[in-house]
């Protein structure tokens, strides 16, 4: 039986070598290139009730919105903060009283104002750029007023306040709703929905 010439065989190893360090360091190289053109992950829709609720929210004071009248720059609004009476002053209207509108309500009432004595076929957008606060008191860790964002429920509004105090219950959980006397309480669990204005309240857990 021939035996195998070492030196015909040191020269095939080698480039069996070679070749896989290539393949390596190609896939590395490649790596980045595929990471940087992976499109992003859409957000998660809000839920029905979320969108529903939003598109009938009324702004009040502490709403901060912006104006646009399409194609007209000096009558527009970046990001206004509604004052305490609910009302914003608007280039070439004047203050106008614009709490407790929704943004179609809103939008009508721009255009309506600046339709034929300023301008011919005004087209005004609404947008709401941060709601007023909501509350939360009682077993949390920082009680107080924190800034709303559209998909808020209770646990993510706790975690906000720092997280639930050791001995918060539960099953004690109840909203007061905006606009609500302070006596009609909702219960409500750690999914439940939250809104701007809303307040929370955590009671102690006695066991």
């Amino acid at each position: 039986m021939p035996q195998p010439n070492l030196f015909e065989f040191l020269p095939r190893v080698r480039r069996v070598f070679i070749t896989r360090l290539l393949f390596v360091a190609f896939a590395h190289a490649v790596a980045p290139l595929a990471a940087a053109n992976a499109q992003p992950s859409a957000a998660p829709p809000q839920p029905m009730e979320v969108q529903a609720a939003l598109s009938t929210y009324k702004v009040g004071p502490g709403d901060v919105i912006s104006v646009r009248v399409v194609g007209e720059d000096d009558l527009s609004l970046d990001k206004v903060r509604l004052t305490d009476a609910g009302t914003v002053f608007f280039p070439a209207l004047g203050e106008l009283q614009v709490g407790g509108l929704t943004v179609g309500e809103l939008e009508t009432l721009v255009t309506g104002r600046l339709r034929g004595r300023i301008l011919v076929n005004p087209q005004v957008l609404v947008q709401v750029n941060e709601y007023r606060p909501f509350f939360i008191n009682g077993m949390v860790q920082s009680p107080g007023s924190f800034p709303y964002q559209p998909g808020l429920n209770i646990n993510k509004a706790a975690a906000l306040a720092g997280g639930f105090h050791e001995r918060a219950s539960m099953s004690k959980i109840f909203i007061i709703r905006e606009g609500r006397p302070s006596d009609e309480r909702e219960k409500a669990n750690l999914d439940t929905q939250i809104f701007p204005g809303d307040m929370i309240i955590v009671q102690e857990s006695f066991f």
